[in-house]
């Protein structure tokens, strides 16, 4: 199977603990293998997270979110942040597209264990769009890392009480892969269900605000 995740150099970045426990590796996904990703990304044209279940997903794009699935992954995930994930449901999403109203700082909810975001855009000149690791709920400029969402670039981190995150405005295309480790499957099933009338209604209506 061919590996597209460079775990020597996930292992080689530190866990980040200012102000939780996070963690940013940039070409994560081998830069050889980047542009196969990229040509089978699926075609999206509306904004918001979008299930696997409602996408075309194939060739390289399928077999790297097949890597991702596996226990390989999940095993490097677990030893980074000392966390058992075994048994934990997952729950996929996939981006193509950013909104204006996109970006709100907000923690995530607390049916979420670990938050993955792999970013599958080939360069990012814009100053919005970028995720920042925020010390509080109420101040973007306060951050403690930025992630250029380009180049196959990881953020991973664990959900708590603190952990703000959000972005300056950006509008355009945004791709990137969205993975969570849940509390249970019944989160998984509704938070799939939410998802896919959300993508319907942005169909319909691509320049509502966001939820």
């Amino acid at each position: 199977m061919t590996t597209y995740l460079d775990y020597g150099r996930f292992a080689a970045t530190p866990l980040e603990t200012d102000p939780y426990h996070h963690i940013v590796v940039p070409q994560f996904v081998h830069p050889e293998r980047f542009e196969d990703v990229l040509a089978d990304f699926p075609d999206i044209r509306t904004p918001g997270s979008i299930p696997p279940s409602e996408l075309d997903i194939r060739g390289r794009f399928a077999e790297l979110m097949e890597e991702m699935s596996g226990d390989g992954f999940r095993e490097a995930v677990e030893g980074k942040f000392g966390v058992d994930l075994a048994g934990r449901p997952t729950m996929y999403t996939v981006r193509g597209r950013c909104r204006r109203t996109d970006g709100r700082i907000h923690t995530d909810s607390e049916t979420k264990i670990i938050t993955v975001l792999l970013y599958l855009n080939r360069q990012w000149e814009d100053g919005g769009g970028r995720l920042r690791i925020l010390r509080s709920g109420n101040r973007l400029d306060d951050y403690a890392s930025e992630v250029p969402p380009h180049g196959g670039t990881l953020l991973i981190f664990r959900r708590a009480p603190n952990s703000w995150h959000g972005h300056e405005p950006f509008e355009g295309e945004r791709r990137a892969i969205q993975l969570n480790w849940v509390t249970s499957q019944a989160v998984v099933d509704r938070e799939q269900r939410r998802h896919r009338v959300s993508a319907l209604f942005k169909t319909l209506n691509p320049f509502g605000s966001a939820a």
